[in-house]
This record gives structure tokens, C-alpha cells and sequence, in this order.
């Protein structure tokens, strides 16, 4: 890593949060756990809907956050307006989707919810698929680079891939496979969908597993139901497999016991370097009728104009999304999911951080973008878009940090980075915690959350970004204490309608946090420096391909 240099009075300057003494609270001073808590309250209660894109709750988040920017002076960053329109295709498929399976002389019909969930990304009113040849390919990876293709040797095209969730790494644990136990981005799911395209699949079915995917089947159920959302494409998703989905672990067993198969022998075979695809003696016919719309959504971004070198933005990122109501709720149930934690918690937090650079006593040197995502819950959509159309040339981004989840249990020790290794922005954010605080590498490696947010889609273009998560070294009850709470939430809450807030929530750790984070962005918006790659970062050759920034100088 090429190691980040400032001088002792330019350091302690940048991260006091202020260059004189003001006149009341300003700077970090004025993030407050209380605060916080209010705004998470107000854009995760039941007026808001749920957040979910092209909504009531949409158009209510969108006008709370450019109240609130508005009341701190800032300026929207799309030549004065705070909206960047995010153009999205909304597929909605029916409860009376069909998914069955002949095998064994009978024929498996799966339950739409209690077994299988799927949809197609395609833009049609309806299809059919009929007695489609079904296909184990173990992990559906093709990495030339890493001399795998589980596709080597057999035409999938019409055919229908069953496919495992995760990556050979994980199964094995072989730090020599893959990147072992940390989930590769071949792991997850929408890659694997779009190779099954690429290889001419009709349909593509991942066999939901909790501990390889990272959540459970309820996640499946309330996250792929409902209104999908995609950019528009150009060709109506034609190039897609005709249907997409997941089922159960309990009927894949079945299924291919009906074939004459064992999934664990199967799995074992799927980890193996060679493996062969395998042929199963069964067809799968489904159908799916959708409900089509073209939909408006949008990013929301508030700019603070650097006083010095204004072309030159650091960016504070956090999804505002959720996933809206479930039009398949039973009367009685709670329809609403609420996204408290997930990401009212992130979007309250880029709000804090906004009220803290407007009230230092005088302007950064470098500008400040505060940009609120849309539809990250469907695949990180809004911060795609806006990586292909920013508002700030990319070469000109110094940095960014993402804000996805904050702290809801009360201070920590340590703070942990997502994708740790990258870049010297984590130096940054070493020195800014000081000797109070410590770094803590991913502690879940294997869940691929490194993929799972919008600071992804700006590192894929070069941009340096930092994507600190709780840490779990509670101040006064340890470590077991702060990973049986993130635990807890995943199992029981994450996508989920009991996501809310609680009066219960000890914010502290999140103000604590939000300080934390305050200091890192002053440090560069108050400095020349450029985060640099470290030489080994799959994204420091797109970097390099950019202007030298550094001419500026």
C-alpha cells in the first residue's frame, strides 16, 4: 500500500472538524445520537411506506431529504436540482406463478413462497416454458481466470441450470480455491444468473442454502416477491433467461432424489477442480404472468462547493430505499417493510453528516457530495445508474464512504471494514480513529457483503471507497455480546417486516461512528491528497487509465 502522508499540523487540523474556535456546537460537535434517532424514526414509520422505489413512501423520502438539505443550505448537485431521475423497468410477476417438475415418471409442483420464488427480468406480459431438460451445474461459474468453468463441455441452450449458491472457496475452505471462505463475486446470485443467460439457459434456479447465502428463506420470499425493478434495457431483457429463480434446499433434495440423484453427493463433486456438469433424467415447465410498468425513481444529491478546488468532491453515499409493501400479506399481517436498520439508519446518518460540514465555520477546500441512493434493494440500481452518469466526472472523485446499517447496540472498540486491502483510505480512517479505536477486517467474509452495496458500483469505475459496518467489540459487554446482536438481526429482522425502530436502539455507537467518519472525509477535503490503490486492487487499473489529478496541484 502506498502510504497516505500528512503532517502533524495539517492532520490535527483536518480532524478536529474546525480551523478556529466557533461560536456554539459546529463541525463533528453537532452529530447527535438524538438527532439521528429522530430522522430514523420519521423515514422508517409506517407513513412512509416502506421506502420502496416509485411509491408514496419514494415521493415522501425524496421530499424529506430535500427539506432537510435545503433547511443546511446546501445546493442540489444536478446543476441546482437535488433529483438525478433513475429510469427503471418495475416487472411485477403473479402469486399464481408455476414452477413443476417431471422426474421419475411423476411430476414435483412447486409452491409458489413455501418452495420456490421466481420471476423473469424479460419485459412480457407472460410466458410459458414447457418440459425444459434440467441441468446440475454446480456453482454455474465460468472464470477463465481462475481456470473454472462449470459449464466446460455440455450446451445448456433451452435447457434449465440448477445451480449452488456460493462459491468453492467457501465449500472447501482451501485458501488456495478461489478466496476460500470470503465469498468471491462469482458467488452470488446475480452473476451466476446472468452466465446462465450468457450460456443460452431458458430458466436458471439456485438452490437456496442458509449458511452459503447469508440469510434465510424468508429473506428469498420478501426480497424477490412484489414489483422487480431493473434499468431499462435496451432490448427488453431478451438476451436473459426466460425465467429466473430459487428453490428450497429441502426441494432440490427431492427433486433430485426423484432422478435418481443425492444433493450432498452432488455438492461434494460441485467443489471439486473438473467438475463436470450432470445431465438430470428430469424437465421443468414454468409460468409466469407479470404486471409491466416503466417507473421514475430517483437519487437525491446535495452538494457543499469546496472553497479551493471545487472540481474536486468527496462523496458521503447511503442507499435511501427499502422494499416498499408486500401486496402478499394476509389480513392481520404487517405489510410494511420498514427498513429501520436497513437503511434509514444510513440515509439519517448522510443527513448528519450534511448538518456537520454546513456548520463549520468555514468551507472545505474540496467539495462535499451527500447522495442518497434509490433502488439499491434491487441491485444496487440508483449507484449504478449514477456511476454511468455522475455528476461529478469520476476522475475528479477523490474518494467516497458508504453508509449502510449503523450501529444500534452502543459503542465499540473496533470498527470493521468491508473489503478491507483495497485502498489507503483505510489508513485514513486508521488515523482518524486513533488509539481509542481499531480496525477490524470483515468478520463475515463468506456472505460477500463487500458486493452487497453502492460503494461497489463506484470502485468498479476506479473511484477509492471505504464501506466501514458495525464493529461488535462492545465498549463495556465484549465481543460475543456485539456479534450475538448482529446475529440476532440477521436471522430475525433483516428484510423483514420487523426491521423498526425501538425505543430500545442505544445510538451512541452510531454517533460515535458518524464522528469517525466526519473526520475521515475532513481529512481529505482539507488536504491535496489522492487515495491511492494498493498495487494488488483489481480497481487500480481503471483508475490509472484517468487523467493525472494530481497536475492540478
Amino acid at each position: 500500500m502506498k502510504h497516505m502522508r500528512y503532517s502533524i499540523l495539517a492532520l490535527s487540523v483536518a480532524l478536529t472538524g474546525c480551523s478556529s474556535e466557533p461560536e456554539g456546537p459546529s463541525g463533528i460537535d453537532v452529530i447527535s445520537a438524538e438527532t439521528l434517532s429522530q430522522n430514523i424514526q420519521t423515514l422508517s414509520s409506517d407513513e412512509f411506506e416502506g421506502r420502496g422505489p416509485a411509491s408514496l413512501g419514494e415521493e415522501k423520502t425524496v421530499a424529506f431529504l430535500i427539506e432537510k438539505f435545503s433547511e443546511l443550505g446546501l445546493k442540489g448537485a444536478n446543476n441546482g436540482d437535488f433529483v438525478q431521475d433513475l429510469p427503471l423497468q418495475s416487472i411485477e410477476a403473479g402469486n399464481d406463478t408455476t414452477l413443476s417438475v417431471k422426474a421419475g415418471g411423476a411430476t414435483i409442483d412447486l409452491a409458489y413462497l413455501e418452495s420456490q420464488v421466481t420471476w423473469t427480468r424479460q419485459s412480457v406480459p407472460s410466458l410459458g416454458v414447457m418440459d425444459s431438460e434440467l441441468v446440475f451445474v454446480g456453482y454455474g461459474i465460468n472464470a477463465p481466470e481462475r481456470g473454472w468453468n462449470d459449464y466446460e463441455g455440455i450446451d445448456v441452450t433451452d435447457k434449465t441450470v440448477l445451480i449452488l449458491i456460493n462459491d468453492p472457496g467457501y465449500a472447501t475452505q482451501d485458501p488456495e480455491l478461489f478466496d476460500g471462505n470470503a465469498m468471491t463475486l462469482y458467488g452470488r446470485w446475480g452473476p451466476k444468473l446472468d452466465e446462465a443467460a450468457r450460456q443460452g439457459a431458458s430458466g436458471a434456479i439456485i438452490i437456496h442454502d442458509t449458511k452459503p447465502a447469508s440469510y434465510g428463506w424468508s429473506t428469498v420470499q420478501n426480497s424477490w416477491s412484489g414489483p422487480q425493478f431493473a434499468l431499462v434495457r435496451p432490448d427488453g431483457g431478451a438476451s436473459l433467461s426466460q425465467f429466473e429463480g430459487w428453490i428450497t434446499k429441502s426441494m432440490a433434495e427431492t427433486i433430485l432424489k426423484a432422478t435418481g440423484n443425492d444433493l450432498s453427493d452432488l455438492m461434494e463433486k460441485a467443489k471439486t477442480p473438473g467438475f463436470k456438469a450432470v445431465p438430470l433424467a428430469a424437465t421443468v415447465s414454468a409460468g409466469i404472468r407479470n404486471k409491466l410498468s416503466r417507473v421514475n425513481s430517483r437519487n437525491v444529491a446535495a452538494i457543499l462547493e469546496g472553497d479551493k478546488y471545487p472540481d474536486e468532491v468527496f462523496i458521503y453515499m447511503a442507499h435511501w430505499d427499502h422494499l416498499g409493501m408486500n401486496p402478499l400479506a394476509k389480513p392481520g399481517e404487517d405489510a410494511i417493510y420498514n427498513g429501520a436498520l436497513d437503511n434509514a439508519t444510513g440515509t439519517a446518518g448522510l443527513i448528519e453528516m450534511a448538518r456537520a460540514f454546513t456548520t463549520l465555520p468555514e468551507k472545505p477546500e474540496r467539495s462535499i457530495m451527500f447522495l442518497a441512493v434509490g433502488a439499491e434493494e434491487q441491485g444496487l440500481l440508483g449507484s449504478a445508474y449514477y456511476a454511468e452518469n455522475p455528476l461529478r466526472p469520476l476522475a475528479k472523485t477523490v474518494g467516497g464512504l458508504n453508509m449502510d446499517g449503523l450501529n444500534n447496540f452502543g459503542p465499540t472498540k473496533d470498527i470493521e471494514v468491508i473489503g478491507m486491502g483495497n485502498s489507503s483510505l483505510e489508513e485514513t480512517l486508521a488515523v482518524a480513529a486513533g488509539a481509542e479505536r481499531y480496525l477490524r477486517p470483515d468478520s463475515s467474509p463468506e456472505k460477500g457483503y463487500f458486493f452487497r452495496s453502492d460503494h461497489f458500483s463506484l470502485m468498479k469505475k476506479g473511484v477509492p471507497m471505504l464501506y466501514p459496518s458495525n464493529g461488535i467489540d462492545h465498549v463495556t459487554k465484549g465481543e460475543a455480546y456485539g456479534q450475538a446482536k448482529a446475529d440476532e438481526y440477521t436471522a430475525n429482522h433483516y428484510h423483514g417486516p420487523s426491521d423498526e425502530w425501538s425505543p430500545e436502539w442505544d445510538m451512541t455507537g452510531a454517533e460515535a461512528d458518524l464522528k469517525l467518519f466526519f473526520k475521515v472525509g475532513n481529512a481529505l477535503v482539507s488536504s491535496r491528497e489522492w487515495p491511492q490503490w494498493v498495487a494488488t486492487s483489481p480497481f487500480k487499473a481503471v483508475r490509472d487509465t484517468t487523467q493525472d489529478m494530481r497536475k492540478s496541484d
